[in-house]
């Protein structure tokens, strides 16, 4: 790519499991750009041969990030082009890259999303639980203490709730999370993603703590989807809910929907779905 000018920084997401998963895009970008920060450079590597791209690669992980964010914002200042890959799916989601981001950004560098892959994506898309509204909270925190914490936090979530575990905490977190959450929760296992061996396993939590190690197999990579909490009314409604009471005092309900919907950033439908029962809506 041309060095005439500042670089650009490419977030290039690739597969999870599946490589004819990448993109037409991704592939031009990897091949383009002059140099491609990588997680694992030896995952990448095989990536990298089958599609029989080029380019020169450097490790960028948890461990260095913060002695390679400056080599590679210098090189970019300079002119070059630079992709950040990740083991598999979008950089930045439970991955490396948010100090490089941060860093380009703050010194003006272009930063462009190639998308593609995401377990938390792929996941979502065949559980069959809502998805118009749900959080994302990666890895919970090895520790006992700092895990029960999270999860204390989160029990009455009222949206899709979505981890991702690795193999050897999988039960340790099932446990845990039979510890906070009812054991009649609807959950989803979903283990490996994309690849040959792809099994999604439905249940309550209670059913689904039973049958891991036996029936779902103790291998490979998870992602797990907890439905939310029935009959809870989110903070982020409760204030939905107070403006539109507010304004309705004052005006028509559908005008309040629409200014509750322009003060709040929420959209029409939204703000309707939610106060449509409250006082005043009549």
């Amino acid at each position: 790519m041309s060095k005439d000018s500042i670089g650009t920084l490419y977030v290039v997401a690739t597969p999870i499991g599946n490589l004819e998963d990448i993109s037409a895009r991704a592939t031009k970008i990897l091949n383009a750009v002059d140099l491609i920060a990588a997680e694992d450079t030896r995952r990448t590597q095989g990536l990298l041969s089958t599609f029989n791209i080029k380019s020169k690669m450097i490790a960028y992980h948890d461990h260095n990030e913060i002695e390679q964010t400056p080599v590679l914002i210098d090189k970019l200042i300079r002119g070059s082009s630079i992709a950040l890959v990740s083991d598999s799916g979008s950089p930045l989601l439970s991955d490396p890259g948010i100090v490089l981001v941060r860093a380009a950004r703050a010194s003006g560098i272009s930063v462009v999303s190639v998308p593609g892959p995401s377990a938390v994506i792929s996941a979502l898309s065949i559980a069959g639980l809502p998805t118009d509204r749900f959080i994302f909270e990666g890895f919970l925190p090895r520790a006992s203490g700092p895990k029960s914490d999270r999860l204390s936090r989160i029990a009455n979530e009222s949206r899709t709730i979505v981890l991702y575990e690795s193999v050897h905490r999988l039960i340790n977190t099932l446990e845990a999370l039979k510890a906070h959450f009812e054991a009649d929760r609807v959950v989803f296992i979903c283990r490996e993603l994309t690849k040959i061996h792809e099994s999604v396993y439905e249940g309550t939590l209670g059913d689904l703590c039973e049958r891991v190690g036996t029936e779902i197999p103790l291998k490979g990579e998870f992602v797990l989807l907890i439905s939310g909490k029935e009959g809870v009314i989110s903070a982020e409604d409760n204030e939905l809910i107070r403006i539109f009471t507010l304004l309705v005092k004052e005006m028509t309900p559908k005008t309040a929907v629409s200014l509750t919907a322009k003060i709040t950033g929420t959209s029409r439908n939204r703000v309707y779905s939610v106060t449509r029962l409250s006082p005043g809506y009549e």
